[in-house]
């Protein structure tokens, strides 16, 4: 296999710095452990592991217990010289389907904060795991792709789209704020895309994905069996080897008509304002001008979404474009745990149990518009923690984040 110091080489001129380390195994609770070997699945190959997502009936939602095992797992490996490189994929239709709102809705209501506190630890640890991974990392994302998916899968090496993937970030829908690291991602798209996805959940398919660079390749999903083979075979730790297996199998794809990334003019247009009271006043004064079903579309989603959420959100992304990973991070761990404390707005479990739980698609918003949202609300999101209260803390001093 190729050195690992090639390996460093490659990825910093990617400008995704790298730096080994020594981490311990995250502990894993003896009584879960048949539960966790069961819910990510392992294939060993030539010199690379497969990590397999393999919850399909919950679309392969993350719960603590694999955050836990996929890091104790991504650990081992990264010390194994005989192993080169790492591929996630999840089992079914999905990819991965973000975090298990509906178990994590029923742990704030049953007063269980500190099991909240755990996944939401445990999930971006693992997080700041991979994208400070030293070996090359393939996720296959052949299918629904929602919040946490995103964030267990942009961070690494390639990510490779096909025709049955569903990118989205919907959290304004439920009561919370993009987290698991898009407001690092979504704020490093072209011009205001981010805004627009991160504030919409609006959508996008594995052709938008490689168009606005969310996707590193895109092939059709019937190839992946040759993918996957080839992949397998390679004896390697070299990402250059290993994206020209992917390219080997890539395919050409276009966005749709339709798609928002054929309006980008229009989108930053309307997206570059300062407040979301001034991103629905130009979508409204564009679709009054030309009557385009997008913009009408884009309104619908943006009045369906929680307030005071909309302003979290853009406020996040705003940040995340002059912020580290790390640090984008460590914010929405914060945000995260002031979303679910019920201590500013119960907009989060309001949103799950109406979207997905009772499914009665009528949440009742507290506050329930755009004016009563006050500024004090939204710096209580940003607002640091208690004494008492531990940030989440990054080993940043053994693994070096990116910008």
């Amino acid at each position: 296999m190729q050195s690992l110091k090639r390996l460093v080489t490659s990825r910093r001129r990617d400008s995704l710095i790298r730096c080994k380390r020594n981490l311990s195994s995250l502990p894993i609770n003896s009584s879960a452990a048949d539960d966790l070997q069961n819910q990510v699945l392992v294939e060993d190959k030539a010199s690379s592991r497969i990590a397999i997502l393999n919850r399909p009936s919950s679309l392969n939602a993350l719960n603590t217990n694999i955050g836990a095992r996929l890091h104790e797992l991504y650990a081992s490996w990264e010390d194994d010289p005989n192993i080169g490189f790492v591929i996630m994929k999840g089992s079914g239709r999905a990819f991965c389907a973000g975090g298990d709102i509906v178990s994590l809705y029923h742990l704030i209501n049953e007063g269980k904060i500190e099991e909240c506190k755990d996944f939401f630890r445990t999930l971006y640890s693992f997080m700041y795991h991979l994208g400070t991974y030293l070996k090359p990392h393939v996720a296959i994302l052949n299918g629904i792709t929602m919040g946490g998916g995103a964030g267990i899968s942009i961070p690494g090496t390639f990510r490779l789209a096909t025709g049955r993937t569903v990118f989205a970030t919907p959290e304004t829908q439920i009561g919370f704020h993009p987290d698991a690291g898009a407001s690092f991602h979504l704020s490093r798209l072209p011009g205001h895309l981010g805004e627009y996805l991160g504030l919409t959940g609006e959508k996008l398919c594995g052709a938008e994905m490689i168009s606005c660079g969310l996707a590193t390749h895109f092939s059709h999903s019937e190839k992946l069996p040759l993918i996957e083979e080839e992949l397998g075979n390679l004896v390697t730790d070299d990402p250059s080897v290993i994206e020209s297996t992917l390219e080997k199998y890539s395919d050409v794809a276009y966005p749709e008509k339709i798609s928002a990334l054929h309006r980008i003019q229009v989108l930053d247009k309307c997206f570059g304002h300062d407040t979301v009271e001034e991103i629905i006043d130009a979508v409204e004064s564009e679709a009054s001008a030309t009557n385009d079903a997008w913009c009408h579309s884009t309104l619908k989603k943006l009045k369906q979404a929680s307030p005071l959420s909309l302003k979290v959100s853009l406020r996040s992304i705003r940040e995340g474009r002059f912020q580290t990973f790390d640090q984008c991070l460590i914010r929405e761990y914060r945000m995260s745990f002031h979303g679910i404390s019920k201590q500013i707005s119960n907009d989060f479990c309001e949103g799950v149990r109406a979207r997905v739980v009772d499914k009665d698609f009528s949440p009742k918003w507290e506050p329930p518009s755009l004016e009563k949202v006050s500024n004090d609300m939204v710096d209580q999101y940003f607002a640091p923690l208690s004494e008492s209260e531990p940030n989440l803390e990054l080993p940043t001093e053994q693994r070096e984040a990116f910008n």
